[in-house]
């Protein structure tokens, strides 16, 4: 089945897909540093990591050779 529409999506699609390498391309910016989640991702990380150390303490790393 020919379908005109698909086809003039699919065109811009493409071009835009390869004009977004040249360097004058529009940007996006960047992300805000903090979004909603990352306290709690960060809590979450800390508390596990917490939980980790008192199952199996981590080892003393010394530069010194041992003798």
């Amino acid at each position: 089945m020919f379908d005109p529409t698909a086809m003039i999506m699919a065109d811009k699609a493409t071009k835009h897909h390869v004009l977004s390498a040249r360097p004058q391309a529009p940007t996006t910016p960047e992300r805000p540093p903090r979004q909603r989640g990352d306290s709690i991702r960060q809590r979450a990380a800390t508390t596990l990591r917490r939980l980790a150390d008192k199952v199996e303490p981590r080892r003393v790393e010394t530069c010194a050779p041992a003798t």
